[in-house]
């Protein structure tokens, strides 16, 4: 199974992905993106979260 990974150097905290899918992605108390764990990262708004990245820095594992 793919999962996302956030490449957190190049991540701006546009919130894009927590907004899209917040139930894959959070702002952790460090103030960064985390990726949540789910037994399944099929589904569609996690796909558009990554699209939308405006930094890319969300890639498939």
């Amino acid at each position: 199974m793919k999962i996302p990974v956030i490449d957190i150097g190049a991540c701006i905290l546009c919130e894009i992905c927590t907004e899209l899918a917040p139930q894959a992605f959070a702002i952790n108390d460090a103030g960064f993106v985390e990726v949540l764990h789910l037994e399944d990262y099929s589904d569609q708004t996690i796909h558009e979260a990554v699209k939308n990245c405006p930094k890319d820095c969300i890639t498939w594992e």
